[in-house]
């Protein structure tokens, strides 16, 4: 059987000037740009200059100035847009069409039409099963 293609990632192409790209934010890194594919115009990505798949892979040297820039990047998509608040996002491998870290800074509006919910909802039968389920988060928390 022939090696498996593994497609080029689209991010790194627009990292390295190789991918076409609205560019907001270039610095050492990371980089944001315009989703080619908004939500709502004014839709900004933020993405790390290293590759990685999920939050959980970039080196915790990179986590405050990410979130700070992550910050920013809310408060100037708002501003910009005349949006009264935003939707920041980060999918982990589910729902992720480009396999690099990527936050989405998405401006909302009231009665916007965005459809996003935390659903079907699947409530604890008993505060029992709830406090077993914090008990197994807390020990992989502590394993960390």
């Amino acid at each position: 059987m022939p090696p498996r293609k593994t497609k080029p990632c689209a991010f790194c192409a627009v990292i390295a000037g190789d991918g076409p790209a609205d560019v907001v934010h270039d610095g050492e890194s990371t980089m944001a740009f315009l989703d080619t594919s908004p939500v709502f115009h004014g839709h900004v990505l933020l993405v790390p200059r290293t590759h990685v798949t999920t939050l959980a892979d970039l080196p915790p040297e990179q986590l405050p100035g990410f979130f700070t820039l992550a910050q920013r990047l809310e408060r100037a998509v708002e501003s910009a847009m005349e949006a009264p608040g935003s939707l920041i996002m980060i999918n982990n491998v589910i729902s992720q069409s480009v396999p690099h870290l990527h936050l989405h800074v998405i401006p909302r509006r009231p009665k916007d039409g965005l459809r996003f919910f935390l659903g079907p909802r699947h409530p604890y039968g008993s505060p029992d099963e709830s406090a077993a389920v914090a008990g197994r988060i807390a020990a992989a928390l502590d394993a960390t």
